[in-house]
């Protein structure tokens, strides 16, 4: 079975700016994808050319092994979500607009019944007879997630699902794609808010300046690193010294009552262990101060000196 997505060599230019440079993708069916990247870094416009409403400039896109600019409509079969935000009729109802996607869609109204299911699994049942225009962009976000649905997709493509939407609603957000994936529904999740995406997404791609990063999971992220731990002693000065000192332990520094350091595998941090103890230098904790799906975004993007 060909990937669920699968691009290679994306460009897109606009005058003398690369929006999109070169970027590969890989979506596998199950996944929950995270694409990830700053602001301008080129997602939308590669989540356009996926869908076929951009033609790239170079490279090649298959959507279940079909390209959506050859094959048009017929490749976005089982394939639904948005880009950017949710377009609806502000003067029609949450329920109404719903009503019209699937007649236009499926040339036949669906049942009211599936619709209100649809409205009630995105928590906007008690709003379906209120106009949209009424409605706040995180219950607009809420409504293109349950218009997505009415295809029943096999591939559902979210560009920042969570725009708009209160912590609670964040949550609710979380719980809703978690469940979608646990449908069998593959989703391709753009977002800024990593540490959603860090909770929900199996794998992720990062994006800058057009440029892809990184394509993996996050534990492989972190692993390319290098994981680092973090020991709290009684006597800081000694125990670091004793960490340069062992075997197999690198990237050793003094962090107020903590020494970090990186670890070659398991064998040196028990003889650094046991070495402590010969020095009768006591451990009050030891582990792996593991790094966020934000800090290792940062440290991909440079985001900390672009900001400095």
């Amino acid at each position: 079975m060909p990937p669920v997505v699968e691009a290679r060599g994306l460009v897109k230019r606009y005058g003398a700016v690369a929006a999109v440079a070169g970027v590969d993708l890989t979506v596998e069916a199950g996944d929950v994808y995270g694409y990830l990247g700053p602001n301008g870094a080129g997602k939308t416009t590669t989540l356009r050319m996926l869908l076929g409403l951009v033609r790239p400039d170079a490279g090649t896109v298959r959507v279940f092994g079909r390209d959506p600019v050859a094959h048009g409509g017929r490749a976005l079969d089982g394939v639904a979500g948005f880009v950017e935000f949710p377009a609806f009729y502000p003067y029609l109802t949450g329920r109404k607009n719903l009503e019209l996607l699937a007649a236009l869609d499926r040339g036949g109204r669906a049942e009211r019944q599936r619709i209100d299911g649809l409205l009630d699994q995105v928590g906007l049942l008690d709003r379906a007879g209120d106009r949209v225009g009424g409605y706040s962009q995180g219950m607009r976000q809420r409504l293109g997630i349950a218009a997505s649905l009415l295809r029943a997709p096999q591939l559902l493509i979210l560009d920042e699902p969570a725009n708009g939407l209160d912590p609670a609603g964040i949550r609710d957000m979380r719980g809703l794609i978690a469940g979608l994936a646990a449908q069998g529904i593959t989703i391709l999740y753009s977002s800024h808010l990593l540490a959603e995406v860090e909770e929900v997404c199996n794998r992720v791609a990062i994006v800058d300046r057009g440029r892809l990063v990184y394509e993996g999971t996050i534990e492989e992220l972190r692993r390319s690193f290098g994981e680092r731990h973090r020991l709290e002693p009684s006597d800081v000065g000694r125990a670091a010294a004793i960490a340069v000192a062992t075997a197999g332990i690198d990237d050793v520094a003094e962090d107020g009552s903590a020494v970090r350091f990186t670890a070659a595998d398991a064998a040196a941090v028990e003889a650094l262990s046991v070495a402590l103890g010969r020095a009768g230098i006591g451990i009050r904790s030891l582990g792996i101060d593991r790094a966020s799906l934000e800090d290792l975004f940062f440290r991909l993007t440079d985001q900390d000196e672009a900001a400095a």
